[in-house]
């Protein structure tokens, strides 16, 4: 069943899933306030990346499920359900900025002409969803033409969010068709619909993920976003082959295959599965139905748990640098618990990004609001902040003088497979060690403007030779696959001295010592 969609923002998580809904089938119109970035999207031209992306919206636009637009009023009139994927930074205090969020809530209720489901897609604090509803109504009340419009077709003038006593043909297109839309032509709906995208991977996270959380006060609305979410939920869709292969679908270390792929008819990707043992049965993905605050809080909670998870194995790890012990080993060793797992034990130089900074402090100033003291919250964030200083002091410990000293950096990016320096802690790290005087040079493969909040003093390479030239120090900052199968041997031959910092144990160690290479790690 197509369904008629308006995405909101073309940031990362607006594109992601416009491109996404099209791909399965979905009429989908992109909005965004920025001229260039929309003529640059109608012609295919990406402005982040992010793999597989720019094949999906390629292959959509020209099968006319895709379009983009700046007209955020004919979008919102033309479609029926209309995600909310605004940026929420934080502000100073770390809370979360809510004013994009709380303009298109605006046009929302101006524009309003028939019944919609009205979904924050945005992460966004705990509340935000009936703050979005009284934002709507309140926009409509105090718009004259629909006011007026109001008065003409409906006696009763108060605005309701409840339809339960609506039935819906949810086999039709438009949500609209059996309602009568005299009744309905101020009601809508809000439904949380919190994103679980991890960048480098977020095609994979769309299609295959783990859970969708549908949190609402109308169960109907639920039903609804469940129809939409259909070919997802039951894995029916079908893939290009191509996608596959560029979108990092084809590693059973980044997806759940006993979930999302055994006896599924729609893939071709039982040889790339490295000896999976699979369950005997393809499982649907798990919905969980539930309302709006909890809705928003399973998002908070969730990235604050995976932040403390990195925290504590960096904790644990500068315990056994002082004892002697060996990180991998014990992460692995505790990992195979079942109850632990080995996910996010990777002990390096903490974590970054737009995603775990912004939310796990929006949390502790949600948790201040209510007179809650988060103290393991605020030692997660603390943890996190001293890793990135724990290089630098290594790197002292190492040269002694940084002053005039060449450090190179492999790696920009806050993690591989995406262009996004947001919070990157190579930053954190080179602003730090530029103040000491050390000169820095960088290189990631991806990455090519130098972010705003790097000082400027730092010079980007072309080339990974360029970064080892000469100088008397490599950090590996970022786990870029390619820096795995780097020709060491010769490129020690060309630095003043033989140190490397390995930020995310990624790196052969006996090999690089082997080398004649002074190799340090985290936690070993």
């Amino acid at each position: 069943m197509q369904m008629k969609v308006c995405v909101i923002g073309t940031g990362y998580v607006g594109l992601v899933t416009g491109v996404c809904l099209a791909e399965i089938g979905h009429d989908v119109i992109c909005v965004d306030n920025d001229n260039l970035k929309i003529e640059k999207l109608r012609n295919g031209i990406i402005p982040i990346y992010e793999p597989g992306l720019d094949e999906l919206v390629k292959r959509n636009l020209e099968n006319k499920n895709l379009s983009f637009t700046t007209d955020i009023s004919v979008a919102i009139k033309s479609q029926d359900i209309i995600f909310i994927c605004v940026g929420t930074p934080p502000r100073p205090d770390g809370s979360a900025d809510l004013q994009y969020v709380e303009e298109v809530a605006k046009q929302i209720g101006i524009n309003l002409n028939d019944y919609k489901i009205v979904v924050n897609k945005s992460t966004v604090p705990i509340g935000s969803g009936d703050w979005v509803s009284m934002i709507i109504n309140d926009s409509i009340k105090t718009n004259s033409n629909l006011d007026k419009n109001n008065n003409k077709n409906n006696n009763n003038n108060s605005i309701s969010s409840n339809i339960n006593d609506h039935k819906f043909n949810l086999n039709k297109g438009n949500l609209n068709n059996s309602i009568n839309k005299n009744n309905l032509s101020k009601k809508f709906d809000v439904v949380s619909n919190p994103e679980f995208l991890r960048e480098g991977s977020a095609i994979l996270d769309t299609f295959f993920p783990d859970r969708i959380v549908l949190g609402s006060s109308s169960k109907d609305a639920i039903d609804i976003m469940k129809k939409l979410y259909a070919p997802i939920i039951n894995q029916t869709f079908n893939l290009p082959e191509k996608i596959y292969k560029v979108a990092n679908i084809n590693s059973s270390d980044n997806i759940n295959f006993d979930n999302h792929f055994h006896n599924n008819p729609h893939n071709n990707l039982d040889n790339n599965l490295d000896n999976k043992n699979f369950d005997k049965n393809f499982k649907v993905i798990p919905v969980v139905e539930t309302d709006l605050v909890s809705a928003e809080m399973i998002k908070y909670a969730a990235n604050s748990f995976l932040a403390t998870k990195i925290s504590f194995i960096n904790e644990i790890a500068n315990i056994c640098e002082k004892a002697g012990a060996d990180i991998t080993k014990v992460a692995y060793g505790i990992g195979l618990d079942s109850r632990i797992g080995p996910k996010f034990l990777n002990a390096g130089i903490g974590w970054g990004g737009s995603c775990f900074p912004k939310d796990v402090s929006a949390l502790t100033k949600i948790a201040a609001e209510y007179g809650i003291s988060t103290q393991l919250l605020n030692a997660v964030i603390n943890v996190n902040t001293g890793q990135r200083h724990k290089v630098v002091q290594k790197v002292q410990e190492v040269l002694k003088i940084v002053k005039g000293k060449y450090i190179g950096v492999l790696g920009v990016a806050f993690k591989p497979n995406t262009d996004d320096t947001r919070d990157a802690p190579s930053i954190t790290i080179m602003n730090n060690l530029i103040n000491l005087g050390a000169k820095i040079k960088a290189y990631d493969p991806i990455v090519k403007i130098v972010p705003e909040s790097l000082n400027p003093k730092a010079v980007f390479c072309a080339s990974v030779e360029e970064v080892f030239e000469g100088s008397d120090l490599v950090i590996l900052t970022t786990e870029w696959e390619e820096f795995k199968k780097l020709d060491f041997q010769s490129l020690g031959s060309i630095m003043r001295e033989k140190n490397i910092i390995d930020g995310r144990n990624f790196l052969d160690k006996e090999k690089l010592l082997s080398m004649g290479y002074n190799y340090l790690g985290i936690g070993r």
